[in-house]
């Protein structure tokens, strides 16, 4: 099948059945043989992604009625059709015959013409797609523009533009291997430029890579991690011996960087088995050793008797808005509705993982959300109902008296993310 096909039926799961692109891309993937041509899918998948109400009001006045049930297929089809007119180097007659050949392999041979002719129409019109409203101006839903408007005034239209880019590929340097300057001078031998990031373990790439490519990759000398997500570790700073639960651990890399930065005793727990199985699959590749528990982070108590943890790390279930750029479906999985279920969610999560931290320990509460309902508005309204929690200033953060610390996507080329610490008192 060739790839405007698979790309249709990745663009149509995701928009249609609510699948993850995550999750639905590298199974189509794994069914091209060619590293350049997984590539294209991948640009094919994300870019529509990125850009789906341009593409999707472009193609909508062309037809003359909609496709529907199974035809729907060919409304995405004609999306990865018009996206590689407006968005890519591919020469058009290449791009709309290619994308021809598509319906005709979905089995859908009797609007080949409809195809044809609705690309050739976009063709001819070398019109600029439209932005006429907020939703194709930015391609954000409008529900996401309301609110970030709502929460930053001054910066919202910058918070959208950096989520539309592509994303920066950040490397973590595995501290039991080597430090990181000699990583950088292996990274260097081999003509790959790379930088050293705030964090101590964080290094940036000039130019994303395959991680074939990367020094001992296989053997776990390196792991790719977003610098927004290494700060979680150096903020809970893990000592030796300590007995550490990462809630909602899946797929683990957060508990690897912990793993690696201190000898301690680590509970990896998420509800997700399937996922859980990264976790194990990340720490056998690392050559680390935690104990991986499939459990509710709302109801620790069914599956744990041990004793209370000195750290937690809570990387709390979110509407994952300040990662858009690695996961732009998420602008269309995504509803207004689900802020509110998350933020209870959060909160149960929080309350109950509160009771298995010790007198004076320290928990650190996590999002990749970039809004203040489930970040600093969530912490707050923990604060006010618990007595014994104290909320510790986080000095890499630049906004004074904030109630934790909230990076924005770009912010020193960082994934947006939202990190609060909480200390509880000795009785």
């Amino acid at each position: 099948m060739n790839i405007r096909a698979l790309a249709a039926q990745v663009v149509f799961q995701v928009l249609e059945n609510g699948a993850s692109l995550s999750n639905v891309l590298p199974q189509h993937q794994a069914q091209l043989a060619n590293g350049k041509d997984r590539a294209l899918l991948a640009e094919l998948s994300y870019g529509v992604m990125r850009v789906l109400p341009q593409l999707d009001n472009c193609i909508s006045q062309r037809l003359q009625k909609p496709f529907k049930n199974k035809q729907r297929l060919l409304h995405h089809l004609l999306l990865i059709g018009c996206y590689q007119l407006y968005f890519t180097r591919i020469p058009a007659h290449a791009a709309i015959s290619e994308t021809v050949e598509a319906c005709r392999q979905l089995g859908f041979e009797n609007f080949v013409k409809v195809i044809n002719g609705v690309l050739r129409n976009v063709q001819r019109a070398e019109a600029p797609l439209e932005t006429s409203n907020d939703t194709l101006k930015y391609c954000f839903p409008g529900w996401l523009v309301k609110k970030l408007k709502a929460a930053y005034p001054d910066s919202w239209e910058q918070i959208i533009e950096q989520s539309q880019q592509r994303p920066p590929m950040w490397l973590r340097n595995n501290q039991r291997q080597q430090s990181r300057d000699e990583f950088l001078a292996q990274l260097a031998e081999i003509d790959i430029d790379a930088s050293a990031g705030l964090t101590a373990d964080a290094m940036l790439l000039a130019t994303p890579t395959d991680v074939s490519a990367l020094p001992r990759f296989a053997e776990g000398s390196v792991s790719v991690q977003d610098q927004a997500a290494q700060w979680a570790a150096t903020l809970l700073e893990p000592q030796d011996g300590e007995l550490i639960l990462d809630a909602c651990a899946a797929p683990g890399g957060k508990s690897c960087h912990i793993l690696e930065s201190a000898d301690v005793r680590l509970v990896a727990l998420d509800n997700d088995a399937k996922r859980l199985e990264r976790v194990s699959e990340n720490c056998q590749r690392l050559g680390l050793d935690a104990t991986i528990l499939c459990a509710d982070a709302a109801n620790i108590d069914a599956s744990w008797s041990g004793e209370q943890f000195d750290r937690i790390l809570l990387d709390a279930p979110c509407s994952a808005t300040g990662v858009i750029r690695r996961h732009p479906d998420i602008k269309w999985l995504r509803k207004a509705a689900d802020i509110d279920a998350l933020q209870k969610v959060q909160a149960q999560i929080l309350d109950h993982c509160w009771k298995w931290l010790k007198p004076g320990g320290t928990l650190l509460y996590a999002t990749c959300s970039i809004l203040p309902d489930e970040n600093s508005q969530q912490i707050e309204a923990f604060v006010a109902r618990t007595p014994d929690a104290t909320l510790e200033t986080i000095t890499a953060a630049k906004e004074n008296g904030a109630t934790g610390w909230q990076i924005l996507p770009g912010q020193d080329n960082m994934d947006g993310f939202y990190y609060a610490k909480l200390v509880k008192a000795i009785v």
